[in-house]
């Protein structure tokens, strides 16, 4: 009897729904699987914000843990979660299609408060969106939200809140995105988000064959770019660092920017490039952007 491929997931509503949307997947393809439920740093600490908590994988730590320990085959996660070096012994087995990779506000009454002269106060715990959110709206207030989307909307309608801030592929995969929300258009996400990313172990061929073929080849081309561009500033979760790779017309266009974290400074680097040349594009950007020799830059890197 073939033993079940043992497919790891964090319990949230948002997780599940990752690793399922790989089970169904890798089922219709005549894979017999089964979901392994495992809770990861993160989701037992709810109340520090990210930054404070050395954020670098605080979310994949515990499969990564559990897959090198054989207890699981493949972990599912959020691609932007996943640190740009893999641990050693791990490696990436698909990125499946890209969903939605914008930022969304949900807001509580309505957005006058978005006129250049309103104060608010705005709740995120993302150093990168807080970073966007200060450079455009200096006069609004930022306060931490943990947990995950279940409890970060509750929290919205409990607190004296105007909006939250939220990535709108985790609300719109589970159906939970409130028709009072708006697309934050200007905003450039974090690296590689909206996409779901699958790990295994280095050396389990039977796993890492079985689950290569939901490799979606543009998506992957695009999160190798934003991510190389992450990793050449050495960045993670708690440097505001933003990246967008889109392909057009067999053409990479490339966004990407670095803020202080007060929001006061921020500077953007806009590409294009054959998208045959896509291994370089990230790294150049970087190192373009490092160029400027901004002592501001140095200092946002490093605090990282």
């Amino acid at each position: 009897m073939t033993r079940k491929l043992r497919i790891g997931t964090r319990d949230s509503q948002l997780a599940v729904w990752q690793a399922t949307h790989v089970q169904q997947l890798l089922e219709t393809r005549g894979i017999a699987t089964e979901l392994v439920y495992i809770k990861s740093e993160g989701d037992l600490n709810t109340t520090t914000p990210l930054y404070e908590m050395g954020v670098q994988g605080i979310f994949t730590k515990a499969l990564d843990i559990a897959l090198l320990g054989n207890q699981i085959d493949i972990a599912v996660h959020s691609m932007k979660d996943v640190p740009v070096v893999l641990a050693k012994g791990l490696r990436k087995a698909a990125v499946l299609e890209r969903a939605s990779y914008l930022d969304i506000l949900v807001y509580k009454n309505d957005t006058s408060f978005m006129d250049a002269d309103h104060s608010a106060i705005i709740a995120s715990s993302s150093i990168r969106r807080i970073a966007q959110w200060r450079n455009k709206f200096p006069k609004h207030q930022l306060v931490s939200l943990r947990g995950n989307v279940n409890t970060r909307l509750r929290k919205l309608e409990e607190n004296n809140w105007n909006g939250a801030i939220f990535a709108a592929a985790g609300l719109e995969r589970i159906n939970l995105r409130p028709a009072q929300s708006l697309d934050l258009n200007w905003m450039l996400p974090a690296p590689a988000q909206g996409a779901i990313m699958v790990v295994c172990r280095a050396e389990d061929n039977t796993s890492f064959h079985n689950t290569c073929i939901l490799d979606h080849k543009d998506t992957a081309i695009c999160t190798h770019v934003e991510r190389e561009f992450l990793k050449t500033l050495q960045g993670g979760c708690s440097t505001p660092v933003s990246a967008l790779a889109r392909i057009e017309n067999d053409e990479i266009r490339f966004s990407g920017n670095i803020a202080s974290h007060d929001g006061t400074e921020l500077m953007e680097i806009h590409q294009t490039h054959p998208v045959d040349q896509y291994e370089k594009i990230g790294h150049a950007a970087a190192m373009e952007l490092l160029s400027s020799e901004l002592p501001w830059i140095k200092e946002v890197l490093k605090k990282k």
